[in-house]
């Protein structure tokens, strides 16, 4: 198990009482070995996916210690004991935390900075307290967010018309690459008749190959299932296709998920979460309401050879 960032400050202040100079990444790997972590939970990535969570922890339970004043960096990435921090060691404290590092001043001073006085005591000690990292916190309310704002275009999808399902598909076929332009994506494929469509596209704009699409406007409780893709490949052969892409506002059964063709042909089934997380992606549907950026020191341009 991943330990919480707060957990990490003890043992990292034990790594570094020999006084001597630590690189940030022989941290993390010290720690890994200590915390006996498995190669999955190393590598383990936050739902952004910029970082493993076990060394963005790691580097916050760094920060959180240099800014109580516990920990120092001399050098470029370079971590080593403050006479602070070995006499902390000395009291021999159970936990490090972000509430123990409270008695320390410059800790204080941080935990406050840019707080305004409307926002109260005990919300910034519940902020500290946290057992995750800023990181962590941002990444789970975005993800909170987006699954908000999948679940409404998913039910504005599944209440469209059948025309304007059609051009919906089409344009996101468009803008992932597929279809080569709308005109042409809109030429080649046509309505199924069952609410949904049903044709060909370019695999890229060059018409070096086609692919085949379906797409069924269901209603969620109306799940596809194994028959209706082997229907679905049976039809590929037919198209001159040897891959295609299945795309419903419902679900697949278990069946239709493990369903394998024999021969080459390859498919992909898209369901309405996918489909809703797609048109997030490439903004069918939806609308960039505010952009942060996330920012953080640049080691290479304070270098000093």
């Amino acid at each position: 198990m991943i330990p919480d960032y707060q957990s990490l400050m003890l043992p990292l202040l034990r790594l570094v009482s020999d006084k001597q100079e630590y690189k940030y990444r022989d941290l993390i790997e010290k720690l890994a070995i200590e915390f006996q972590l498995s190669d999955e939970e190393r590598k383990e990535p936050l739902a952004s996916g910029n970082q493993a969570i076990f060394d963005n922890r790691v580097g916050w339970a760094k920060t959180y210690l240099k800014k109580a004043g516990l920990i120092d960096a001399p050098k470029r990435a370079t971590f080593v004991i403050t006479e602070l921090g070995l006499q902390t060691l000395k009291e021999n404290p159970d936990r490090i935390d972000a509430k123990y590092l409270r008695k320390f001043p410059a800790f204080l001073e941080f935990v406050h900075a840019g707080k305004t006085e409307s926002e109260g005591e005990g919300e910034a000690i519940s902020q500290e307290i946290t057992a995750q990292t800023p990181e962590e916190n941002l990444d789970k309310a975005y993800q909170r967010i987006r699954k908000s704002l999948a679940d409404e275009l998913l039910a504005k999808v599944i209440d469209l018309s059948p025309a304007f399902f059609e051009r919906l598909v089409i344009e996101l076929l468009v803008k992932m690459g597929y279809g080569g332009s709308i005109k042409d994506a809109g030429k080649a494929i046509g309505k199924s008749g069952d609410e949904g469509i049903d044709g060909t596209i370019k695999e890229d704009r060059l018409g070096l190959d086609i692919i085949y699409v379906q797409a069924k406007r269901w209603k969620t409780g109306n799940v596809v299932g194994r028959p209706e893709i082997h229907k679905f490949v049976g039809a590929l052969a037919g198209q001159g296709a040897k891959k295609g892409i299945f795309i419903t506002t419902s679900s697949f059964t278990k069946e239709a998920l493990d369903y394998t063709p024999k021969n080459e042909t390859k498919i992909v089934l898209i369901d309405g979460e996918r489909l809703a997380q797609h048109m997030i992606d490439f903004n069918i549907g939806c609308t960039i309401q505010q952009t942060y950026e996330l920012k953080k020191i640049d080691s290479d341009y304070f270098y000093e050879e």
